[in-house]
């Protein structure tokens, strides 16, 4: 910056927004070691593509690559084709294909790609898939693919599963199938319906308490097979107890993208959509919960859990309000906050999904990102936010 304070006429706001000086973020030495944390990317979009609605994903493979080695510079994992990659919501099976291809191979020219990337394995590419064979046969391809990438393997909650099962019994069958037939450890996901409708009463019950109790007899009956699970529902007290009483060495993943400081300070570990756009600022969350886990006196502990909260207690009310209902449109403000910091050219999707926010709720994104000290050149994102208000006929 200049040293002028650089301002914006934002929608709704009576006065000019003032920005804050920026935040530059150091870089970890590594990866956390007090938690595992991946961050779920998302996929950029082919500036010039036929990106709309219902036709195949054209994506930009070398910005898409090089968002995930901005993710790995600061020491996270990368979960990738999951909901945060528009899984379901645009992205197609061959796009999914190859990014699993590129991400694993991109990960192995830094080391073990099992260790640095896990990806996403569904039903999606056979939607039709209607009996539990069907959908055994479809997920087990998937995971062939994800498997001879060498990436890690998170199991997806199926669209097709929920349709056809009866009950707790038929999860039972296509995950121990799966499980019985897995040559490593897994990633288990709970998607709650809040970020997929279709998944409503997924593990057999529409009862969080009874579904719960589905599955956990389910990681109970495969355990040794059961890396972790990783749970989006959006409920601390749910996950907290959930954590209490899964298996030892099962992981638990929060998925919360509400409540995820205090859950990963009470143990859990993470996958977050949110650490895709909140990523040097979580980096450095975590390196203060490792040094207060060091920590050998109590007062140092506790200045160190005061510098954990004092990081993530502004990206909250971003996460918040990115996550805002309907949630599964979080992807929007997920893109529009790496084109805000410049780690893409345009402010397009796949699928047209840049659309799914007003520009009143994008215009809110970027001033808690300000406050969050997300915005690395703030010259560029006040320029490329006054050209998105200009294009919605507002004065900029």
């Amino acid at each position: 910056m200049t040293g002028v304070p650089i301002e914006i006429s934002l929608p709704g706001a009576p006065e000019p927004y003032r920005l804050r000086e920026p935040v530059t973020w150091a870089r970890p030495a590594g990866a956390p070691s007090s938690r595992v944390v991946y961050a779920a990317a998302h996929v950029v979009a082919g500036v010039h593509g036929e990106n709309c609605p219902g036709l195949p994903a054209d994506v930009d493979w070398d910005a898409t690559l090089r968002f995930r080695r901005h993710l790995w510079s600061y020491g996270l994992r990368v979960a990738d084709a999951m909901d945060t990659a528009q899984r379901n919501m645009g992205l197609d099976w061959a796009a999914t294909r190859e990014l699993i291809r590129r991400s694993a191979a991109e990960a192995r020219s830094l080391g073990d790609p099992a260790e640095l990337v896990a990806c996403g394995a569904g039903t999606d590419h056979a939607p039709d898939a209607g009996t539990l064979d069907e959908i055994i046969a479809a997920y087990t391809e998937q995971v062939e693919t994800v498997r001879t990438a060498e990436a890690g393997v998170i199991l997806m909650a199926s669209r097709q599963l929920a349709r056809v099962a009866r009950g707790p019994d038929d999860y039972h069958a296509v995950y121990g199938k799966l499980l019985g037939q897995a040559d490593r450890p897994v990633i288990l996901h709970w998607l709650g319906e809040m970020f997929d409708p279709q998944l409503a009463g997924y593990w057999g019950s529409r009862d969080v308490e009874a579904a719960t109790e589905s599955f956990l007899a389910l990681i109970r009956d495969h355990a040794p097979m059961v890396e972790g699970v990783k749970v989006s529902l959006l409920d601390e007290d749910h996950e907290v107890r959930l954590r209490a009483a899964l298996p030892e060495g099962v992981r638990l993943y929060t998925g919360d993208d509400f409540n995820y400081p205090s859950l990963i300070k009470s143990g859990s570990h993470a996958l977050l959509g949110i650490f895709d756009a909140i990523a040097p600022a979580a980096a450095a969350a975590l390196q203060a919960l490792d040094e207060a886990e060091w920590a050998g006196d109590e007062p140092t502990r506790a200045r160190h859990l005061t510098a954990y909260d004092e990081i993530f207690g502004p990206t909250v009310p971003l996460s918040r309000k990115i996550f805002e209902t309907p949630t599964y449109h979080y992807k929007t403000g997920i893109v529009f906050l790496a084109w805000l910091a410049g780690h893409q050219d345009g402010f397009v999707m796949v699928n047209g999904a840049q659309s799914a926010r007003s520009i009143t709720h994008l215009a809110e994104v970027f001033r808690l990102a300000d406050q969050a000290g997300l915005l690395p050149d703030p010259e560029l994102a006040v320029h490329r936010m006054k050209a998105l208000l200009t294009t919605h006929g507002l004065p900029a």
